[in-house]
């Protein structure tokens, strides 16, 4: 079981997170959702399309103009609130490794901190804590915030992504934070390179196997351009395999940008398993 907020999440049920980025510079939107109007549109759209959690950054991944914790908050924390007045149900995922931030978002509304840069700021997990909300534990090859990988090794990269992640979840667990509400990522392209992440995402399986539910960010990575040769606007059928990939090794969680269809990839793979009925069932019948 999973459960987030006020949801629960059955066994079998695979969970869309719709990524909203606050920032200006974003590596795929290049801004579109920094303004709230068209940030509260893209989650009105993103609900509609069947997403459980919005995932809001105020913080984009990759490196640029250093962005303080204050102006982090600022993008983030009256967003969070707004979010959570229009929409009482949906879940609330903040993708933040500041616990400050972490706090504020809370206060405001937020049930989960996606945690992208693994335990960086380990006052994180106390407020996850402290507030009752989830916690997301990610690989990130011991990277710091907003960098790259640079010629790094691994002598077994699940291995290590295992040793992490599940150190990340049980420490959680040990702070205070409910089991039902963490989730464990491989953290594709974080400390990583291309062959580091397409080999996390074959041995996802692993992953599932702990019981921890398990997220995964594919949604237009480096690792699906350089495996394709595509740009940025040009790798969502590559993504889409992925997540069908993933789907069938045991993720729960994906977080996207394409939420439609992503949805219908999952619900295809959940059907093809057993776990959902068609939609409708004609043929051969009429």
């Amino acid at each position: 079981m999973l459960r987030l907020g006020n949801r629960e999440f059955g066994a079998h049920e695979q969970v869309i997170m719709a990524i909203v980025n606050r920032t200006p510079d974003s590596f795929y939107d290049q801004g579109a959702t920094f303004r709230d109007e068209p940030a509260l549109a893209r989650v009105e759209q993103a609900v509609a399309d069947g997403a459980a959690i919005i995932d809001i950054g105020g913080v984009k991944a990759g490196p640029g103009e250093e962005v303080s914790a204050q102006e982090e908050a600022r993008r983030t924390v009256g967003f969070v609130a707004e979010v959570r007045r229009r929409h009482p149900d949906v879940v609330i995922s903040v993708d933040t490794w500041r616990h400050d931030v972490g706090e504020a978002v809370c206060e405001a509304g937020a049930d989960l901190l996606n945690d992208a840069w693994g335990g960086v700021d380990p006052r994180l997990a106390e407020v996850a804590a402290r507030y009752g909300a989830g916690l997301v534990c990610t690989h990130a090859g011991g990277a710091q915030p907003r960098t790259r990988p640079h010629r790094v090794t691994y002598e077994d990269v699940m291995a290590d992504i295992l040793r992490v992640t599940l150190g990340l979840a049980e420490r959680a667990v040990e702070l205070g934070v409910r089991r039902d509400a963490i989730m464990i990522d491989p953290g594709h392209d974080f400390g990583k390179n291309t062959r580091h992440s397409l080999e996390a995402t074959r041995r996802l399986g692993e992953m599932a196997d702990t019981g921890w539910p398990v997220l995964v960010s594919l949604s237009n990575k480096d690792f699906v351009g350089e495996t394709l040769d595509r740009p940025v606007k040009e790798r969502v059928l590559g993504t889409l395999a992925t997540t069908a990939v993933s789907a069938w090794l045991g993720a729960r969680v994906y977080r996207v940008h394409e939420v439609a269809e992503t949805r219908q990839v999952l619900d295809m793979v959940a059907s093809i398993a057993g776990h959902r009925p068609p939609a409708v069932a004609r043929r051969g019948l009429v």
